[in-house]
């Protein structure tokens, strides 16, 4: 009996231990005002070549007697988002980048930090687009939006529809 008793109960364990990764690791968050930036950039872009197409063509969307900047055009709405495709649609889609997030180095991807795709890029930005259709809906959806931003998570409901997030590039 002088052998030592080998019980498995006491012995080391056998498995490889890892660390857990940080969950707060991978893709940084881009800021509000970043963001804010961006879409600002954006929207002078597009306004800007907007109004070349109105200056440069017999299509002028405010031109009408009673209608304004703001009034429902499907006319108007259509050519807009055709600019938006031709100014962006390449970077969003190679890229997950506008204009306004290329200059200011931001990008869209998933929560994951994965390259997102063709549709959930035209529900991220479908969702404005069809709100828009309907007047009423487009400043609660656009008041909505905007005020998501100021969440822990930064993302918008445009983000949550997409589940995409906008992280410095």
């Amino acid at each position: 009996m002088d052998q030592p008793m080998h019980d498995a109960r006491y012995a080391p364990p056998q498995a490889t231990v890892a660390d857990v990764a940080d969950a707060n690791e991978g893709p940084q968050l881009a800021g509000r005002v970043e963001r804010l930036g961006a879409v600002i950039l954006d929207t002078v872009f597009q306004s800007l070549v907007l109004w070349l197409v109105s200056v440069l063509t017999p299509y002028n969307p405010w031109a009408a007697q009673g209608t304004g900047a703001w009034s429902f055009n499907p006319l108007s709405m259509a050519i807009g988002a055709l600019i938006f495709v031709l100014l962006n649609g390449y970077l969003l889609a190679t890229r997950g980048q506008t204009l306004g997030k290329v200059l200011l180095k931001l990008r869209i991807v998933r929560p994951s930090g994965e390259a997102v795709s063709p549709t959930r890029l035209a529900l991220r930005y479908g969702a404005g687009f069809v709100a828009g259709l309907v007047m009423a809906v487009v400043w609660v959806y656009s008041l909505i939006d905007c005020l998501m931003i100021f969440r822990k998570s930064r993302r918008c409901l445009h983000d949550e529809i997409a589940d995409t997030i906008v992280v410095k590039a």
